[in-house]
């Protein structure tokens, strides 16, 4: 009788245990993952490599992971925001596992326009036209717009208070 009692607890506690395929599912329930970042988290969980290839494969197959649509959305989020430069952005998809290429591949063609707005909008919020260039330019470097985008945005910035 104990022998049959350790078998169904077993058998029950196995049924419990869920799978890589079901885990990465209830997280991509909760909140869209690069596929890096979905197999580092089934990593951590402890699954073999081959149940995560196969879970991965699966969602894929299915449509439910798809690296290239989900960097192109959450680009164009962060994009059209106005709040970080096209590098700054970039650097943020690739912490969330996004292959370097790929993420360059949805940049649109012509930022500079849209660069300097971002810087102008930047600096409206932290100086006034009439502070110092250097501390304005240096702000928009470490916030990784380029010099000629940071020369433009600061020029149009403090034009007014020139005059």
């Amino acid at each position: 009788m104990n022998d049959t009692t350790d078998d169904s607890r077993n058998t029950a506690r196995k049924s419990q245990e869920k799978t890589a395929l079901v885990t990465a599912v209830d997280y991509l329930a909760r909140q869209a993952h690069s596929e890096k970042k979905l197999r580092e988290k089934l990593e951590r969980k402890g699954f073999s490599e081959e149940e995560i290839d196969a879970a991965i494969a699966r969602l894929i197959g299915q449509g439910y992971l798809d690296d290239t649509d989900l960097c192109t959305q959450q680009f164009m989020a962060l994009y059209n925001e106005n709040r970080n430069s096209v590098r700054q952005i970039c650097s943020k998809l690739m912490q969330r596992g996004f292959d370097r290429d790929l993420v360059r591949s949805v940049v649109p063609e012509n930022t500079f326009e849209r660069e300097v707005a971002t810087a102008e909008g930047i600096l409206a919020m932290k100086y006034k036209p009439t502070e110092k260039i250097q501390k304005m330019m240096a702000n928009l470097y470490q916030r990784g717009f380029s010099v000629d985008v940071a020369h433009h945005a600061v020029e149009n910035f403090t034009e007014d208070a020139e005059e």
